[in-house]
């Protein structure tokens, strides 16, 4: 697999394997799609300034995420509809992390139970909407907790979808039952109040922690005083996304908006990044802009799609290989000791 632009090919790849609606639901972004097109750019436009006269003798890939030690900081995004990739769907994705020693997050809406995924070894987290009445949540982060997550994923910029313009036959158009949701009673969404919530708020955060016992994260900030209102709230970690620029087009690329969230969000939590990350270079300056964990949204559905279990484990270990080659190169020996001054600022 070649390095250059890790994902790009397994997408032309996988057109050739999946239903196009399917194809199309998980490439497209919302409305015109500028800031889907837009996220790998952000990243590509950032330089180095290595150091130099460092030992790098060994140099250490691994860190931990809130606590777990994992052997990369590249790690899987909540995606949904993985079993319309691949038959093993989920279970494949959870199997490859556990096999590259990295951690994923499950999306609440997965086709494959919680109990599984947690039979594979692999640290998970979920990604969840809170419902508009919130008691209605609860059975899920029960269930979660029980089956093992490490912690909860707060999805924040969704109140509601972002318009996405098909042409042609849609994914759910003819969506099999058991590769969606399957973690909710088979009535969920029938009853007043469990649609998303349109009025989230940073009591949320702490409501979460009390309900589950686990850490919350914020996934979907982009401004740095949103940053601040949620570490005040007690999120554990925050998560700049623009979603894969599915929701709000036009949304400012993750790159350009990390060092900010970073700086905001202080020495007390933990910061991560996903969108358009396509490169081992792309990892490096995520980490020297301040992100613990890196995450990957389309990639690993691409390569879920072209070689299931494997091609997810294939996916992981380049990316870190490649990781593990360029923190030499910058002079540092370790993804956790990656100085803000190695990416050369405009």
């Amino acid at each position: 697999m070649a390095e250059d632009r890790f994902g790009e090919t397994l997408e032309e790849q996988a057109r050739a394997v999946v239903p196009e609606p399917v194809h199309r639901y998980v490439r497209q972004g919302a409305r015109d799609g500028v800031t889907t097109s837009e996220a790998t750019d952000a990243w590509d436009r950032l330089r180095f300034l290595p150091q130099v006269l460092r030992d790098v003798t060994d140099v250490d890939t691994s860190t931990t995420l809130l606590g777990t030690h994992v052997q990369t900081p590249v790690a899987v995004a909540p995606t949904t509809l993985q079993r319309a990739l691949h038959p093993e769907g989920e279970l494949a994705m959870a199997r490859a992390v556990a096999a590259t020693g990295s951690l994923m997050v499950l999306s609440s809406n997965a086709g494959t139970t919680f109990e599984e995924i947690g039979a594979t070894g692999a640290p998970w987290w979920l990604q969840m909407y809170v419902t508009a009445e919130r008691p209605l949540s609860e059975p899920l982060v029960r269930r979660a907790v029980d089956a093992g997550a490490r912690a909860l994923v707060l999805t924040a910029d969704t109140p509601v979808v972002g318009t996405k313009y098909d042409e042609g036959p849609t994914v759910w158009e003819d969506l099999g039952a058991d590769k969606l949701r399957v973690n909710f009673p088979p009535d969920h969404g029938e009853r007043p109040g469990e649609e998303k919530a349109r009025d989230l708020g940073p009591q949320d955060v702490e409501w979460l922690a009390q309900v589950s016992g686990l850490p919350v994260v914020v996934k979907g900030v982009l401004q740095p005083g949103d940053a601040r209102r949620c570490v005040q709230a007690g999120a554990a970690a925050v998560w700049v996304s623009n979603h894969g620029g599915r929701q709000l087009d036009r949304a400012a690329a993750t790159a350009d908006c990390l060092a900010a969230v970073v700086d905001a969000a202080g020495p007390d939590a933990e910061v991560y990044v996903d969108g358009g990350v396509r490169h081992p270079a792309h990892v490096l300056a995520a980490l020297a802009l301040g992100a613990r964990g890196v995450f990957l949204g389309r990639p690993p559905l691409w390569a879920l799609a072209v070689g299931g279990q494997q091609g997810v484990t294939e996916l992981l270990g380049g990316l870190t290989s490649g990781l593990e080659d360029y923190l030499a190169l910058a002079g540092c020996s370790s993804a956790m000791l990656v100085p803000r001054r190695v990416v050369a600022r405009p």
